[in-house]
């Protein structure tokens, strides 16, 4: 039986958070939101959207709140846990694409790679997102054309036993570095959604992309 529980990292994003947590409730057991040091009222919101919510005294870096998230939500009565965005990067109707993998017995891993256009995207995150993608795609041995979405269904299990260092957005490459590393199968499905509306990114496309390729080698190659 396939038992589901979101979790959720999330940094002063007050104006989404709510909605990810109501489109993402309907297809999940239970949300976990780990509010990040936010400055803004996001665990206000979260709390009386109905979420779990866990917080940091100080922002720390998406890659702390991912282990903070997976620490409890670990602990829950859950098959798989399910990773998205606060500020609606995902669309939660698109859950079922992930989920539905999962309950046909495939895959313990599933990405959802989000449609890298040009035209609908920053340009530098497009190009640090395919550069990325290419050299992870290389260090894993498979291909993939959206390193960076944090749109992910993971079998619990496999996470149980998982070492995690990455403070920053990192946490998706080391993730995904490591569960393959130890035998996990990737499964990828398209997701259409893609939102930027002229918000600020969190994200420093060059540097992050720098870093991220950096910390894959020592993923790949020396960490355990």
């Amino acid at each position: 039986m396939v038992t589901i529980c979101a979790v959720i990292a999330a940094y002063n994003e007050e104006r989404h958070v709510a909605d990810v947590i109501h489109g993402t409730a309907s297809h999940v057991s239970q949300v976990v939101v780990v509010d990040d040091g936010s400055t803004d009222t996001t665990a206000r919101r979260a709390r009386e959207a109905g979420a779990i919510v866990l917080s940091h005294g100080r922002n720390l870096g998406k890659g702390c709140a991912v282990r903070t998230g997976l620490e409890y939500a670990l602990k829950l009565p859950c098959s798989h846990l399910l990773f998205l965005d606060a500020d609606l990067q995902h669309d939660p109707a698109e859950i079922p694409k992930l989920t539905s993998i999962a309950m046909r017995g495939k895959g313990d891993f599933v990405l959802g790679e989000r449609e890298l256009r040009k035209d609908a995207m920053p340009a530098a995150r497009f190009y640090s997102n395919v550069i990325g993608s290419r050299i992870l795609s290389g260090f894993i041995g498979a291909p993939v054309a959206d390193s960076q979405s944090g749109f992910r269904l993971i079998r619990s299990a496999l996470l149980r036993d998982l070492s995690l260092t990455a403070t920053g957005y990192e946490i998706q490459t080391e993730v995904l570095i490591k569960l393959v590393r130890a035998g996990a199968t990737l499964e990828r499905v398209p997701v259409q959604r893609l939102r930027y509306e002229g918000a600020q990114s969190k994200i420093r496309p060059f540097r992050d992309t720098f870093r991220t390729c950096m910390l894959a080698l020592q993923y790949r190659y020396l960490s355990g």
